[in-house]
């Protein structure tokens, strides 16, 4: 090959890429929601959310003095864990990198904690002392809260529904680890209390767009249950949902 001919290759090959990079080197800040046939796994994620959020939290405000939370151990296990960490993975392929990250996350987050109250697993019995299996489990709700923190700053990018839902769920976390930390039940309680208000916010979230048309699905509505109803043409219900509004 010529000197003249390679030369010509070359400037063709930038003058076909915008701003004169390679394609494989162009910068990238978001990557659009990606056309796809699987069924939206967001229905099965955010259901299996709120109803195991909401057991746990009925056992840590103490409802009908009930104290131990063993008994939600398969819910987690299999509702709020195993289906709602598929769900995760579900998201990935549909390009929507926080309805993947959020349900992976807590699908892991109750994976992790049912595995704690399994006797069998010997975490518990690990800590001879109790005041040290509660630092420890304040530890363990620490970094759960920080990540629930930052999908709450995420989440000012999708809508109101989804940032009071992480909101709520902050400060639930928050409020369990201050009373694992300082042995508190009364602080632990208003955790559960919380917890069920988060719960009943996941679901208020999920039949705003479960009756929502289909054709309205969104960037801004890429956690719920819009697929539920995809055969709906027009909305049966209008609830507000609060997307923001950028410039």
């Amino acid at each position: 090959m010529s000197r003249q001919e390679a030369s010509d290759i070359e400037k063709a090959h930038v003058e076909g890429n915008a701003g004169g990079y390679p394609h494989a080197h162009t910068p990238t800040l978001a990557a659009a929601a990606v056309p796809t046939k699987i069924a939206n796994p967001a229905t099965l994620g955010l259901w299996s959310f709120a109803s195991t959020t909401f057991i746990l939290s009925a056992y840590n405000a103490q409802i009908e003095h009930i104290t131990a939370p063993n008994l939600v151990v398969g819910m987690a296990l299999f509702t709020g864990g195993l289906a709602q960490f598929m769900a995760g993975m579900w998201e990935f392929p549909r390009g929507n990198t926080f309805g993947a990250t959020a349900f992976t996350s807590y699908g892991a987050f109750w994976l992790s904690y049912a595995t704690i109250l399994i006797p069998g697993s010997g975490i518990g019995a690990a800590y001879a002392e109790k005041e040290m299996f509660e630092n420890a489990v304040g530890f363990f709700l620490t970094a759960w809260f920080l990540v629930t923190f930052f999908l709450f700053i995420a989440s000012f990018r999708k809508n109101i529904g989804l940032s009071v839902l992480f909101g709520f769920l902050s400060l639930t976390f928050l409020l369990l680890l201050i009373g694992a930390f300082g042995r508190n039940v009364k602080v632990t309680r208003s955790g559960g209390a919380v917890g069920i208000v988060t719960a009943f916010v996941a679901y208020y979230v999920s039949l705003v767009l479960v009756l929502a048309p289909s054709h309205a699905y969104d960037d801004s509505l890429q956690i719920g249950l819009a697929d539920l109803l995809s055969d709906e043409k027009k909305p049966l219900v209008g609830f507000p949902l609060g997307p923001y509004k950028y410039d």
